[in-house]
């Protein structure tokens, strides 16, 4: 059902995720719907808060992968949505959460919903071009411009495999990039209990990897299903 959730609008899209499994709570599909505050004008429609449109460059109600530059992509709908729904217990308001390689900043803005108030979203990524793309990405909307101007979302150019030292622990760490081993060096910036959620490159393929810091610092490791993502890297390796 996966790739049977496609719509005509963000709406349509959620709606279908919805419909479908892909999203469970309630709490996903209003933070990946988002409609502003309602305003008493006639005739008027304010534009949706978290609008995929605003970070995918073409067919952005599709549920695939789309290109977004520099050799990146935005991650499918359905992917976003499980990513949000894995993560879910600790993205609580308040919360602090990491988001690696986040590209166009979608889900980045989506975390961001879900934590507030007083939460914090920083998303990496390694190349400035696409730090910059989300930042102007977040400011099409009146929210992402507040939480832009509030901090409550930071972009930050960094190599993602050494996560963000500088704002640990987090309760939550997305990766949206396929890494080559398990990185303990995010772990290590976990909260306990924390959890981080991660594509890591094994056998041949791709694999989703959820990792559950517990409160006494101990690890569970749960690997969960086959994906295709693009490589989890630094600036110098594309360079290459």
């Amino acid at each position: 059902m996966a790739w049977q959730s496609s719509g005509a609008s963000n709406t349509a899209l959620i709606e279908n995720l919805k419909r479908n499994g892909l999203i469970v709570s309630e709490r996903v599909k209003k933070a990946m719907i988002r409609p502003p505050t309602e305003v008493h004008v006639p005739n008027y429609v304010r534009p949706l808060q978290v609008d995929r449109a605003n970070y995918s460059p073409a067919l952005p109600y599709e549920d695939s992968p789309q290109l977004i530059g520099h050799r990146a992509t935005i991650s499918a709908p359905h992917m976003h949505a499980d990513a949000c729904e894995k993560l879910l217990s600790f993205l609580v308001p308040g919360a602090k959460v990491l988001d690696i390689g986040s590209g166009s900043g979608y889900l980045t803005h989506v975390f961001a919903e879900l934590i507030k108030p007083g939460g914090k979203v920083i998303g990496v990524d390694h190349l400035q071009p696409l730090v910059n793309l989300a930042t102007t990405n977040m400011a099409k909307s009146e929210d992402g411009r507040d939480m832009l101007r509030s901090g409550a979302v930071q972009f930050v150019k960094a190599d993602g495999r050494q996560g963000f030292d500088v704002s640990k622990p987090y309760d939550a760490i997305h990766v949206g990039a396929a890494a080559s081993d398990h990185h303990q060096v995010l772990v290590a910036q976990l909260k306990a209990p924390g959890r981080l959620f991660m594509p890591v490159e094994e056998a041949g393929g791709q694999y989703i990897y959820v990792t559950d810091k517990k409160a006494d610092g101990s690890l569970e490791r749960q690997k969960l299903y086959g994906v295709r993502y693009v490589p989890l890297t630094s600036e110098a390796s594309d360079d290459m």
